[in-house]
């Protein structure tokens, strides 16, 4: 590889406010996740501080997603912090892992269901517009973490994202404050700095391979074109099927397929973690998948029959129904609850107007609190 072309994927992008706090000798962490883009950014951000004479501390951060992560993930991150001679902080979300995230959230979806807190039945995994899966489980750990072990000062986090890679990434700064990080209690403030958001995946292959390296074996080994969840709401077809070839993913696997069966929707909007994973699942799983299945159309069916201005808004409920669409929301509402296997206790015109009455009620008193809280 000639000396031009390494010299311009070695270059990092940076902002005069990162400059400024790295010369202040600000603490440096770089999220790492056992994948290529973190190792790259975590090596050559050390480069750029070590050329620049940054004396501040400097750690890397692994926010653990428990049994969804390739389990070569967390010793990736630690081999690659004895290779930088740094510290390497490992962060959980406290309350359990993405896979028991998914599984609360349906336990507690059911319940807002039942109780006729919300109108149709929402489903337990993030999507790629509603991604708690990174906020609960990556962002708000690390920034967490990062404010707890560095109190009073303004933190630099840096992280691997790239332009290449997403047309949202493509619109990323190279640095923004962060206010995750901001926090009154430990006095810290910070920003997200994305140090190699200009290289291309030709530049993070080349400069770990220059550097020597060795890429997650989820790449080498299992064909995956990602680390991240094994099985990704962001992921290929291709890559969920590198995942199961891995034997250790299996059970992971069938917990999903088993939250699938269970809910009725799929993990990916149209596109079920079943039928990529068929090869791992039993004959009563199959059958359990494919009743799912039709369960999901007959749910979807007698959902299509709410109103529009009944459906989900911000402020919902917006209007209490009439008794005719009372009438319509609960036969909807028994179809449903004999579909997916629901209690329901909201049937008749009279109970569900009633419910909705008291939904009203209880958000008018909540925004006359807010409104008397911010007069004072």
């Amino acid at each position: 590889m000639n000396a031009t072309r390494t010299a311009a994927y070695m270059k990092v992008a940076t902002t005069p406010n990162i400059d400024e706090l790295i010369a202040s000798n600000a603490p440096v962490a770089i999220g790492v996740s056992g994948g290529k883009d973190s190792s790259a950014v975590a090596i050559a951000t050390v480069d750029h501080l070590n050329a620049i004479g940054h004396t501040g501390p400097r750690v890397l951060i692994h926010a653990d997603l428990g049994a969804t992560e390739w389990k070569q993930s967390l010793p990736m991150c630690h081999r690659l912090a004895k290779h930088l001679g740094l510290e390497l902080m490992v962060v959980r979300r406290p309350q359990g892992d993405m896979m028991d995230r998914w599984e609360q959230r349906w336990r507690d979806n059911v319940t807002r269901w039942e109780t006729l807190s919300c109108v149709k039945l929402i489903l337990p995994w993030s999507t790629p517009s509603m991604r708690f899966c990174t906020s609960e489980l990556k962002v708000d750990q690390i920034c967490r973490g990062l404010s707890r072990r560095f109190p009073g000062q303004t933190i630099v986090n840096a992280s691997g994202i790239r332009r290449e890679e997403s047309t949202d990434r493509a619109k990323a700064p190279i640095a923004k404050p962060q206010p995750k990080l901001s926090s009154v209690d430990r006095e810290t403030s910070g920003w997200d700095w994305h140090p190699i958001i200009e290289w291309s995946l030709t530049d993070v292959l080349g400069f770990l391979e220059e550097r020597a390296f060795d890429l997650h074996e989820a790449y080498t080994t299992f064909g995956s074109s990602r680390v991240s969840c094994v099985f990704c709401i962001l992921a290929t077809a291709c890559d969920h099927l590198a995942g199961v070839r891995d034997p250790r993913n299996h059970d992971v696997a069938r917990r999903m397929v088993d939250l699938e069966i269970a809910s009725t929707f799929a993990f990916q909007g149209n596109r079920w973690l079943g039928d990529t994973l068929d090869s791992i699942l039993d004959k009563s799983r199959r059958t359990g998948l494919a009743d799912a299945k039709a369960m999901a159309a007959l749910r979807e069916e007698a959902e299509a029959r709410i109103p529009e201005h009944l459906l989900y808004t911000k402020g919902w409920p917006t209007c209490v129904p009439t008794h005719a669409e009372a009438q319509l929301l609960g036969e909807v509402r028994a179809k449903v609850a004999e579909v997916v296997g629901l209690q329901n206790r909201f049937v008749t015109p009279g109970r569900i107007i009633a419910r909705y009455e008291e939904l009203m009620a209880a958000k008018e008193a909540k925004a006359k609190k807010k409104n008397r809280k911010a007069a004072a």
